[in-house]
């Protein structure tokens, strides 16, 4: 990709402008009815949600810079720009994974106002009905039911025309969308010619891929167009959606950037119980960093001075993601007695579910060398500075052409049999007969030389991992091969010799068998997809690090050696019934064994949902304003 330094403006904005600000000593005061600990997904939801009531009065804060002015994030098409970029991120990695050969890779979590909505690859899936079957029936609340959350998937979705204005019939089903919401939703607005191929495999092998009109009805499996929280050319975020200048200038809202929070702090009830009213957090991050190589409690005690307090005289809402929200409680003394004590951290509460039972979806990518001609190609448009030019400047002047996309215009979901032999020893960790084993993304892309850190467009890494077409040369076909049912677990944890620092992620990729198997088949799968007569003379033959994959040891090899994940982290608080002994908060999201803070944002789901995350997170904010304003009209 080019460079694009000259292209992304930040902007930073006075309190004189409007309610973000930039400094701890132009806020008003520091004691609100709530306040909201991050300003992503979740986080912007509350914020807009809960300051309709007038009467509230909302402290948000954000760890990150604005979203304003940031071009990598509002261009579809450099999404791999925004990815590549340490400004927008907390850049983490994970632990070494077992099952990926001990590997450690990167882990995007993003530091923008609008979270990871402002960073992601803007994919609109809500999974499956028995996803939210399962989650009502594990956290004993028919309110987590796909029923009783499809409201709230309209009342945020706002369908909305693609960029080139096609005509779309066929390509989606109406009924299962809503136009009155608030992030736009919409199909690709530039065709990429390989989609006419995809779907035309549906009709050549309709047994093995059938068409799905729409995957987002609850009944996801099949091949469908696939949907994107893009509007009008560009990314529709959680801060463009629900923080829009308007919603900024409400005068019960403040919203401070580059706030990080180091904890809660809680004082006992008369009745014994805790109760958190109070945030910590730094506003000088370059002095926080500069202390990182000391003890946390030592840590404290030298920041005391730079630290500000923050009140809420009502709620603290934790929507700090999968990732902080285990960090921040654990550091609060929130977590398992045992190992806070031996980090040094006086114990508030015992709950040793914070930051386990984390899942996430595994993804490799298996590719082939195609006859493809540039303009069939994403990398056409990267690798060429005339054609870039050419296309930012019709983006910039109309929303049109190739930057409105990000090269992915289908997706399939697909059940493993259960009369497969990968079953002889496990259980289906499917949440029912609706529900995927397996995603399959398909794109275009030419080879170009990578360089470190670079991402492509579709958010993978070209250094002959995660994919393998290596170093050789030409124009491919890839089919990103995903396991969204998985039977791994990991887990979020302090650093011991730093728990202040950037917290020890776990996904726990590939480590249950299960998972390796339902990859290999799902690799299958693809190799059976291109089989199909209408790619006969396009595919010319497999990538040398597939085609070396010839039996099952030698293909979960490839599968060990190749695989990362889809950043679909969830679970690390996750909820479970009232009277369940396990879990970190109850259906309501409030904080088990404690009063005065609930949790909000991925974290939450106690199992991750057969989809991108996006959408479901939606949900969960929404859902959760609601309790939280029902809870102090």
């Amino acid at each position: 990709m080019f460079p694009l330094a000259a292209l992304v403006t930040l902007v930073f904005v006075t309190a004189s402008q409007s309610k973000i600000y930039n400094s701890v000593s132009d806020l008003p005061g520091l004691k609100y009815d709530f306040i909201i600990i991050g300003g992503g997904t979740a986080g912007s939801v509350v914020a807009n949600r809960l300051t309709e009531n007038a009467n509230f009065s909302v402290l948000v804060l954000e760890g990150g810079v604005t979203n304003q002015g940031v071009v990598d994030s509002e261009a579809p098409f450099l999404v791999g720009e925004m990815l590549a970029q340490p400004i927008w991120s907390w850049n983490y990695s994970t632990t070494p994974q077992v099952g990926l050969n001990g590997r450690t890779i990167p882990y995007q979590r993003a530091r923008i106002l609008g979270g990871c909505s402002a960073h992601n690859g803007m994919f609109y899936t809500r999974g499956s009905s028995d996803d939210f079957d399962r989650y009502a029936e594990l956290t004993n609340d028919p309110g987590w039911s796909w029923d009783r959350v499809l409201p709230y998937f309209f009342k945020n979705e706002r369908w909305t025309e693609p960029a080139d204005h096609h005509d779309t019939r066929g390509q989606y089903n109406p009924a299962v969308h809503s136009t009155s919401g608030v992030t736009s939703v919409s199909l690709a607005g530039h065709r990429w010619p390989v989609a006419g191929r995809v779907i035309q495999t549906t009709k050549e092998l309709p047994n093995e891929f059938p068409f799905n009109l729409d995957y987002n009805s609850g009944s996801p499996l099949g091949v469908g167009w696939l949907q994107f929280t893009i509007g009008g050319g560009e990314r529709s975020t959680a801060a463009t959606s629900y923080l829009t200048s308007q919603v900024q200038q409400r005068p019960n809202l403040h919203i401070l950037l580059d706030a990080r929070v180091v904890r809660l702090v809680a004082n006992t009830t008369d009745d014994g119980q805790v109760a958190f009213h109070r945030v910590e957090f730094s506003h000088n991050q370059s002095r926080t960093n500069l202390c990182s190589r000391f003890r946390f409690h030592l840590i404290r005690l030298f920041l005391s001075a730079s630290l500000s307090t923050a009140t809420a005289n009502k709620e603290i809402v934790l929507s700090a993601g999968t990732a902080n929200t285990p960090h921040i409680l654990l550091n609060s003394g929130v977590g398992n007695k045992t190992e806070l004590e031996e980090l040094g951290i006086p114990v508030l509460l015992n709950l040793p579910s914070v930051g386990l039972n984390v899942s996430d979806h595994s993804a490799a990518i298996p590719s082939w060398i195609v006859n493809a001609t540039g303009t069939e190609t994403i990398q056409d448009v990267q690798g060429n500075i005339t054609v870039f030019n050419e296309a930012f400047a019709e983006w910039n002047a109309t929303k049109t052409g190739p930057f409105t996309v990000i090269g992915v215009t289908h997706v399939g979901w697909f059940r493993l049999n259960l009369a497969s032999a990968i079953f002889s020893g496990f259980g289906d960790p499917s949440a029912g007969p609706s529900t995927p084993h397996i995603e399959m993304k398909f794109t275009v892309s030419r080879w170009f030389r990578p360089k470190v850190g670079h991402f492509t467009i579709v958010g993978i890494p070209q250094d002959g991992g995660f994919g393998s077409t290596g170093s050789q040369p030409g124009n491919f076909f890839s089919i990103n091969v995903a396991v969204v049912s998985p039977m791994s677990r990991g887990s979020i944890k302090l650093n011991a010799s730093d728990p202040s620092g950037p917290p020890l992620i776990d996904p726990g990729l590939l480590r249950s068998d299960f998972d390796v198997l339902a990859m290999r088949e799902g690799i299958k799968m693809a190799k059976k997809f291109v089989t199909a007569p209408v790619w006969k003379g396009y595919i010319l033959e497999e990538t040398p690090a597939l085609a070396n994959a010839t039996t099952d040891a030698a293909l979960e090899a490839f599968i060990r050696n190749t695989a990362g994940t889809s950043s679909h982290l969830v679970g690390s608080a996750g909820m479970s019934a009232r009277d369940a002994d396990y879990g970190v908060v109850d259906p309501d999201l409030r904080l088990k064994g404690a009063s005065g803070l609930r949790i909000v944002d991925a974290s939450v789901l106690p199992i991750v949902p057969s989809a991108h995350t996006q959408a479901a997170v939606y949900v969960v904010a929404e859902r959760g304003a609601d309790l939280i304003k029902a809870a102090w009209v």
